[in-house]
């Protein structure tokens, strides 16, 4: 039996069958890129808080391939889905198409960071000779996971670039989309990172963090300076956002306290404070070279303040911090105009049905046209400077 032969895919119901040294061995190998959101704890957090698991539509099928000794060299998180909520890579017409073609779309299989829309890998390979392998044993391990329970299809939302391009190879459909992210030139101050604007854009924002900051106090907390009633007031401010952008929160209390208890170094809540109320708050999480803007709500209107708390002060941390870069979660082209610039995203979708596959190849390749033209025009509109110069004072 040849060593390919020998190796074992194992699917598990919850993340705690794999190992957490185990599987951040292979998700976070080196501390200066770590993604919060690919570590054990943070996938942990949400199965044992219940956010994920039995009633939530997300149901673990969590891959883990061994090597004949046992060892652990490749993981994936992977869900079984019966919507498609949570993902913000839009699926929802080729759900209804292959209804009314007489099929049946839902369970599909999913994976990604749940209710998280940050790039990263996917496939988990530990890093060696055999990572290539690796990556692709899982990926056709996944799609023989959906055989077994009759899911209708595989997707792999917010890889890598170069997962993307491996995975076409496996006949997995290319798919891109886009984000607004904050990108560090070796600023030494916020104001060194507004003297590489154009006039205009410098003046609007140090208008808009002047009237943010006017009538609020703005503090930050990290690390063991972060108590339950920091927790309580923030999850106040995501159920008010939640309710409004999706209908109900997926995320529960609990699950703030688990990542707190587990993962409190990487977490940076900002407030805003009204005398003693806290008005307002956002959650960063910090990364080896990027802080991830997650979520923000408010009690009472502010003006600008949300610009402040999930933009203006993630950029403040990231210089401070010497971080490459700060993203600020899905959408939104008013991000461009304070500095944080279009970026494509990927997905890779594989479909067992040969009429969906091809209908969406054919959608995907005029959306990948439209999505790269926009990005363009938008970069080529951004708020920097035309000249490279430095700027004086606005």
């Amino acid at each position: 039996m040849g060593d390919a032969e020998a190796r074992i895919v194992k699917i598990v119901a919850s993340i705690d069958a794999i190992g957490a040294a185990d599987w951040d061995a292979c998700a976070n190998p080196d501390p200066s890129t770590f993604n919060p959101f690919l570590a054990h704890a943070f996938l942990k957090a949400l199965e044992d808080s219940g956010a994920v698991g039995p009633g939530t539509g997300w149901t673990p099928h969590h891959l883990a391939l061994e090597d004949a000794d046992g060892a652990v060299s490749g993981v994936m998180a992977l869900y079984g889905k019966t919507h498609s909520q949570g993902e913000y890579v839009f699926d929802h017409a080729w759900a209804e198409a292959l209804h009314r073609a007489g099929g049946h779309y839902y369970p599909k299989l999913q994976a990604a960071v749940p209710f998280t829309p940050v790039p990263g890998r996917r496939i988990l390979a530990r890093p060696g000779p055999r990572e290539a392998e690796t990556e692709r044993l899982l990926a056709l391990a996944a799609r023989a996971v959906a055989a077994r329970i009759g899911a209708s299809s595989v997707h792999l939302t917010f890889l890598t670039k170069g997962e993307w391009e491996r995975l076409a190879g496996e006949d997995f459909l290319q798919r891109t989309g886009q984000q607004f992210h904050w990108h560090n030139a070796g600023y030494r101050s916020f104001d060194d990172f507004l003297a590489t604007l154009a006039s205009r854009k410098r003046k609007a924002i140090r208008k808009e963090r002047a009237e943010a900051q006017s009538s609020v106090e703005i503090f930050s907390v990290t690390g063991s300076e972060i108590t339950d009633a920091h927790w309580d007031a923030f999850f106040g401010f995501y159920l008010d956002t939640g309710s409004r952008k999706w209908g109900r929160p997926y995320l529960n209390r609990d699950f703030f306290s688990k990542l707190g208890a587990a993962m409190a170094d990487r977490c940076l809540l900002v407030f805003a404070r009204d005398g003693d109320d806290l008005v307002a708050g956002a959650l960063h999480l910090i990364g080896g070279d990027c802080l991830y803007g997650r979520y923000w709500g408010s009690s009472a209107y502010h003006p600008a303040l949300h610009f402040e708390l999930c933009y203006y002060q993630a950029i403040d941390y990231a210089i401070a911090h010497g971080l490459a870069r700060a993203e600020a979660g899905a959408q939104g082209e008013h991000k461009l105009a304070r500095g944080y610039l279009p970026e494509t995203t990927y997905s890779s979708h594989w479909l067992a049905d040969p009429r969906l596959e091809a209908a969406v190849a054919r959608y995907l390749a005029e959306e990948r046209d439209d999505i790269a033209e926009v990005n363009a025009l938008l970069r080529e509109h951004g708020p920097f400077r035309k000249d490279g110069g430095s700027a004086g004072e606005g």
